[in-house]
């Protein structure tokens, strides 16, 4: 190889770690702390779904869905994956 092809080899590796570091990895890890904190649901945590709803858990279902409250007597089911941030969290039940 000539000195002009290894450099642009060179070159394609860095840009490749460059975008690595800046926009894959950030980005897996935060996949990574979202479904922590999905898995960490639990009743009477205060959420928000990517649609902007505010409510409490009432119930969390074993097939990866949610029963919310958002109003007195007003519940939807959600799926876990559509949380996108909880508010606020319970104490585990002593046990």
């Amino acid at each position: 190889m000539d000195q002009q092809t290894l450099s642009s080899f060179v070159m394609m590796g860095l840009i490749f770690a460059i975008m690595y570091f800046l926009l894959i990895r950030p980005q897996q890890k935060k996949m990574k702390e979202h479904q922590a904190m999905i898995e960490a649901v639990r009743r009477n945590d205060i959420v928000v779904t990517q649609g902007g709803l505010i409510g409490k858990v009432v119930k969390v279902k074993d097939d990866n869905e949610v029963e919310i409250e958002l109003s007195e007597g007003v519940k939807v089911r959600a799926v876990k994956s559509t949380l996108a941030q909880v508010r606020a969290k319970t104490e585990p039940a002593e046990g």
